[in-house]
């Protein structure tokens, strides 16, 4: 039987993956931290030295990738910004599952 997506768990783990690797890679620019896990849905904030002529929403899809990276489905639901734009963060929630491999939540956990 699939899991879904809690509080815990291996998606959980799955996700935590994918931020570490993020901010692995992206570090010294940026930073990736869970904010909450609600149903489907996962809430990352990216915060960091953001180049807004080259678009700050690419610090956000960059997350996305690191998810599909890790085996899971990823779609971008909403961005939250804050009020005033120039502030160095957003919130990026996304709709996430395991690929439509067939594969569990356990297998996809398992693979790292």
């Amino acid at each position: 039987m699939p899991m879904r997506l809690t509080s815990g768990g291996p998606l959980r783990d799955v996700i935590a993956r994918a931020v570490e690797e993020y901010n692995a890679k992206r570090g010294g620019e940026a930073h990736a931290e869970i904010v909450a896990v609600r149903g489907d849905k996962v809430y990352v904030k990216v915060s960091g030295h953001f180049c807004f002529t080259c678009g700050v929403n690419e610090w956000v899809n960059d997350v996305k990738y690191m998810l599909e990276e890790q085996g899971l489905e990823a779609e971008l639901v909403r961005i939250i910004e804050p009020e005033d734009p120039e502030e160095p963060w957003r919130i990026a929630v996304f709709r996430v599952r395991p690929r439509a491999s067939g594969r569990t939540a356990e297998a996809v956990a398992a693979q790292g």
